[in-house]
């Protein structure tokens, strides 16, 4: 697989069990870190597939990446963001991050947000080299939630 490969798409409403599964797989290696499944691996797909845009890394006919987004007064929110373990370290979540960039230019909108948990250091340091930064730490069930930003050139 090659980023040549990767064909981006939106989701439709028949994609949402694909989508559960696959972040239920990328988060799964962070359930011993916290003590218990991350937030994202208990959401409704199929009430977030209707409720917000998300696009689809699709290589052989196989989802394996999404990113969702919601789109705020003043800023793009990514809500969730992950790429399906067997396809990880091959810059699809770089491409999935870029191109809500390019969502959110093209909305008129010169900033996108995010939060991860703190306990995921890998997450942290890959939204700090593709330009994040972290703008305030909270509690929250026994950890650290991140909130983090990126200011895009106007």
């Amino acid at each position: 697989m090659t980023n040549n490969s990767i064909r981006f798409r939106p989701a439709e409403p028949s994609d949402a069990a694909a989508i559960s599964d696959i972040v239920r797989a990328a988060y799964a290696k962070w359930v011993p870190v916290i003590g218990r499944e991350p937030l994202p691996m208990r959401a409704d797909y199929a009430k977030a597939v209707a409720e917000h845009p998300f696009e689809l890394a699709v290589a052989d006919g196989r989802i394996v990446g999404m990113i969702e987004t919601i789109l705020a007064d003043d800023h793009l929110w990514i809500e969730n963001v992950c790429v399906a373990p067997e396809a990880q370290g091959k810059g699809i979540g770089r491409l999935l991050l870029e191109r809500a960039e390019q969502k959110a230019l093209e909305a008129g909108r010169r900033e996108l947000r995010l939060l991860t948990n703190g306990a995921f250091e890998a997450n942290v340091l890959l939204y700090k080299r593709h330009g994040y930064v972290i703008d305030r730490e909270e509690p929250f069930m026994g950890g650290m939630t991140v909130y983090m930003s990126k200011r895009l050139a106007g």
